[in-house]
C-alpha cells in the first residue's frame, strides 16, 4: 500500500458510515477484489484500489474515510464494468460485484448494498467476456476411497459432464480429461498441496486457476439432497460418492456465485473413459489438432481446416467434437449420413448457410437471461435468431438421414416466445435497463400513455386551457408555467367575476389573477413523475420478459443445440465438397486402410505444388509395424500425422482426404514427436525417447 494511503489493516477509528458499510461487505469477500458502486460508478477502496489501478492503468486518488490519511480509491464507469471485470479475472482474480439494491432518491439514510454476483474466471456468463467458439469449463475434482471425480460444467451454456476415474495411473488420466476440457478454474475438495502434480498440470498447462477454499461445498450429504432436485431421474446416472460430491459441489458454486440457482442446464452427461477416443496431451498438441504448436493459433491446426461454421454454438460444438472423437460405429456413421446428405444437396446447403450467418449465440444470451445479467439489447438478440426457426425448420421438410431429421424434429419453432419479444422490444434498445428507452410503443399501454405525457406535456396543458376557456367563456385564459408555482391558470381581473369557485387563487398580480385546479395540479404531477415512472414500468415489463425467456429456457436451449449440430453438419459437408473429401467406411475390425490419402492442413498451405497422395494399410496380420525413412524434410512426420489426423476426422463423423478410406474404431492414438535434453530433470533426449515410448507400450491396445 502506497504511504500516502491508510491500509485497511491500520483502522484504529470509527470510518465514516458509507466506509463502514463498505469494509462489512469487503469483510465477507477476502480474496476477491470488491467493485462498490457508488452513483455511476463502482468504486474500489484501499488495497483493491492499488491492484485494479495498477493492472488496468487507471489512476489511483483518494476518498476522506474519516482518517487522518485517506483510503486509496479508483473507478470505474458502471456501464463499462464488464471490460474491467472480464480483463480482472482473465488474469486471474475473483471479482465481487456490489450493487445498489434501492432507489438513491426513496432511501433514508444510506443506500442499501449488497454482492448480487460474483465473478470468477470459471463462472463468467457474459458472452463479450468469453472466447465465442470455446466453452469456458468450471471443473470440481472430488476425491475419495473409490477414486476422483470430476465434473465439467459450463454455466454460460448449461452443459455438465461428469465421469469417474480410479485404479492405475489415475493421475494422468485425470491429466487427460483436463486436456480435453482446460477448465479455466477448478475447484478441489483437498487442499491443493494434497492434490499437488493435477493441480500444477492444470494450472502451467491451462493458466487454470485452482481454488481449494471451497471445500465445504464437497457435502456427500449436501448432493443426496439437491442432485435428485436438479436432474430428477437423471441423477441416478451419479453411482459413485465421489460423481456425486464433484456434481454437487459445481451446484453449490455457481449458486454461490450467482446468487441463484442453476437453472439453465442440460441432462445430466454421465460418461466413462471409453467412450471416446483417448489422446494424451501431448498427443493433442503434436497433432495439432485445436491449435498450432508454435503460434497457439486455430489457423494451421485441424480445426482450422474444418470449422466453416457460421454460429458460435457450431464453433463450440465442433471443437468438442474435435477434442473428443467417438468410439461408437453406429454413432459416427449417424453423423456421416447427416453430412453425407449435405454434400449431395447444395441447394439446401446454402439455404441452411444463408439462414445460420448472423445467428446469435441464443445459448449464452438465455443463460443470461437466467442469472439475471441480460439487457433489452440481448433479449432483442435472441428475437433477432429466433424468428429465423420456423424457416429453418421448413428446410429440413424433406431430408432423409436420420440425424438431420431427428434435429428438425427437436427444432422448436418458438413463435409464440418471438411474437412476444417482437411485439415487446424497441429495434435498438439502449444498454442500461433502469432508464427507460426499451419498450416498444403499442405493446403496453400504461407506457404508451407515460411516454405521451412526457413527450406532450405542453399539448396537454393547452387541451385543459381550451376546455376551460369553452367551460367559462373566458377566451383571453391561458395556461402557463413557472418553478414557484409549477402549472398556473392566468386570467385578467376585468374577466375575475367569472371564475368559477372550483379555481383556487394562488396569486394576483396587477393585472391578472393566477388559479390553480384540482385537475391541473393532479395533471402537473403526472407530467413530472411521468418520466419516473415510465422508467419503472418499463423495467417492470422487462423483467416479465426477461422472466418468460428464464421458464422457457429449456425449450430455447434445445432448439439452440439442434441449430448447433445443423451448423457442425453443414460446416463438414461444406468443407468435404469443396475439398474433394470422400465418406469413409467404418467398421470394428482392427484394419486401417487409406488410398490416396492428404494431409488435411498440408494440402490446404502447399502452395504452387501438387500434394502427392500416398496409401497406408496397417492390420494385425502381416501389416502390424510400418517403418519410415527418409532423410530430413521428406515428409516421414506429415505422413504419420495424415494417418492420425485421417482416422480422428472419420471418427467425429468427418468425410476425409483420400479416394477411399476404411478405419477399423481407434481407440487411443499416440505420438512421439521430436525431442530436446530435459536439462531440469536431468534427462536427456535418448532417456526421454525411451520414456515416452515405454508408456505408448504400457497403454496400448489391441485397437
Amino acid at each position: 500500500m502506497a504511504d500516502s494511503y491508510v491500509a485497511r489493516s491500520e483502522l484504529t477509528k470509527e470510518p465514516t458510515s458509507m466506509m463502514r458499510q463498505y469494509l462489512e461487505v469487503r469483510a465477507q469477500y477476502e480474496g476477491y477484489i470488491l467493485f462498490y458502486r457508488l452513483g455511476d460508478f463502482y468504486e474500489c477502496f484501499f488495497e483493491d484500489a492499488v491492484t485494479v489501478s495498477k493492472e488496468e492503468d487507471l489512476t489511483l486518488t483518494g476518498r476522506d474515510c474519516g482518517l487522518d490519511k485517506r483510503a486509496a480509491m479508483c473507478g470505474v464507469p458502471f456501464h463499462h464494468a464488464d471490460e474491467y471485470i472480464g480483463r480482472l479475472v482473465a488474469k486471474g482474480y475473483k471479482v465481487a460485484i456490489c450493487e445498489q439494491t434501492e432507489d438513491p432518491k426513496k432511501a433514508t439514510g444510506l443506500v442499501k448494498r449488497e454482492v448480487i454476483r460474483v465473478v470468477t474466471p470459471g463462472t463468467v456468463t457474459d458472452a463479450g467476456l468469453l472466447t465465442e467458439n470455446k466453452n469456458n469449463y468450471l471443473a470440481a475434482l472430488a476425491v475419495g476411497e473409490g477414486g476422483i471425480g470430476l465434473g465439467f460444467a459450463d454455466i454460460s451454456t448449461g452443459e455438465i459432464s461428469v465421469t469417474q476415474i480410479a485404479g492405475e495411473g489415475i493421475v494422468s488420466r485425470v491429466e487427460r480429461e483436463l486436456s480435453v476440457y482446460r477448465p479455466s478454474e477448478l475447484i478441489l475438495n483437498v487442499a491443493r498441496s494434497e492434490c499437488k502434480e493435477i493441480s500444477a498440470f492444470a494450472n502451467e498447462r491451462f493458466h487454470t486457476l485452482i481454488n481449494d477454499e471451497v471445500r465445504g461445498l464437497f457435502s456427500y450429504a449436501d448432493a443426496v439432497k439437491t442432485l435428485p432436485a436438479a436432474f430428477g431421474d437423471e441423477a441416478k446416472k451419479l453411482t459413485t460418492p465421489e460423481m456425486m460430491m464433484a456434481t454437487g459441489a459445481l451446484l453449490a458454486y455457481v449458486k454461490e456465485t450467482q446468487k441463484t440457482d442453476i437453472a439453465f442446464v442440460r441432462d445430466l452427461n454421465v460418461y466413462g473413459e471409453g467412450q471416446y477416443l483417448d489422446m494424451d496431451i501431448n498427443t493433442r498438441r503434436n497433432l495439432e489438432l485445436t491449435e498450432t504448436m508454435r503460434n497457439k493459433e486455430k489457423a494451421g491446426s485441424l480445426l482450422g481446416v474444418l470449422d466453416r461454421t457460421k454460429t458460435a454454438m457450431g464453433g463450440r460444438l465442433l471443437y468438442t467434437w474435435v477434442t473428443k472423437p467417438l468410439l461408437d460405429p453406429g454413432q459416427i456413421t449417424h453423423r456421416q449420413g447427416a453430412v453425407g446428405e449435405l454434400v449431395k444437396n447444395r441447394d439446401l446447403r446454402e439455404e441452411l448457410t444463408e439462414n445460420l450467418t448472423s445467428f446469435l449465440d441464443i445459448e449464452r444470451l438465455t443463460a443470461k437471461a437466467v442469472y439475471g445479467t441480460a439487457n433489452a439489447k440481448d433479449l432483442r438478440a435472441i428475437y433477432l435468431s429466433i424468428v429465423r426457426l420456423p424457416a429453418i425448420r421448413a428446410l429440413l421438410a424433406d431430408v432423409k438421414s436420420e440425424s438431420l431429421a431427428r434435429l428438425r424434429d427437436s427444432l422448436d419453432p418458438l413463435t409464440d416466445i418471438a411474437d412476444v419479444l417482437g411485439r415487446a422490444i424497441v429495434e435498438n434498445p439502449p444498454y442500461t435497463v433502469r432508464e427507460g428507452g426499451m419498450i416498444a410503443d403499442g405493446y403496453n399501454a400504461d407506457v404508451d400513455y407515460y411516454r405521451d405525457i412526457r413527450s406532450h406535456g405542453r399539448e396537454i396543458m393547452e387541451s385543459i386551457a381550451e376546455r376551460e376557456r369553452e367551460e367559462t367563456g373566458i377566451r383571453t385564459l391561458k395556461v402557463d408555467y413557472n418553478k414557484v408555482f409549477g402549472y398556473y391558470i392566468e386570467i385578467s381581473k376585468s374577466l375575475a367575476d367569472k371564475v368559477p369557485d372550483r379555481y383556487i387563487r394562488k396569486q394576483t398580480l396587477v393585472n391578472c389573477e393566477r388559479y390553480i385546479t384540482q385537475e391541473l395540479k393532479e395533471m402537473e404531477t403526472t407530467i413530472f413523475s411521468a418520466d419516473e415512472k415510465l422508467c419503472e414500468l418499463e423495467f417492470s415489463i422487462f423483467g416479465e420478459l426477461r422472466a418468460l425467456i428464464t421458464e422457457n429456457s429449456e425449450r430455447i436451449r434445445t432448439s439452440g443445440a439442434a441449430v448447433a449440430e445443423l451448423d457442425v453438419f453443414r460446416s463438414l459437408a461444406e468443407v468435404a465438397s469443396k475439398n474433394n473429401y470422400v465418406c469413409p467406411e467404418v467398421d470394428i475390425s482392427t484394419d486401417l486402410v487409406i488410398k490416396d490419402g492428404r494431409h488435411p492442413v498440408v494440402e490446404k498451405f502447399v502452395k504452387d505444388t501438387y500434394f502427392v497422395p500416398n496409401d497406408t494399410t496397417l492390420d494385425t496380420g502381416a501389416n502390424r509395424v510400418m517403418i519410415i525413412t527418409g532423410p530430413n524434410m521428406a515428409g516421414k512426420s506429415t505422413y504419420m500425422r495424415q494417418v492420425a489426423l485421417i482416422t480422428v476426422m472419420t471418427q467425429i463423423g468427418s468425410f476425409v482426404p483420400a479416394r477411399e478410406a476404411r478405419i477399423g474404431i481407434v481407440d487411443k492414438v499416440f505420438t512421439r514427436v521430436g525431442a530436446s535434453d530435459d536439462l531440469a530433470s536431468g534427462q536427456s533426449t535418448f532417456m526421454l525417447e525411451m520414456t515416452e515410448v515405454a508408456a505408448i507400450l504400457k497403454h496400448a491396445t489391441r485397437r
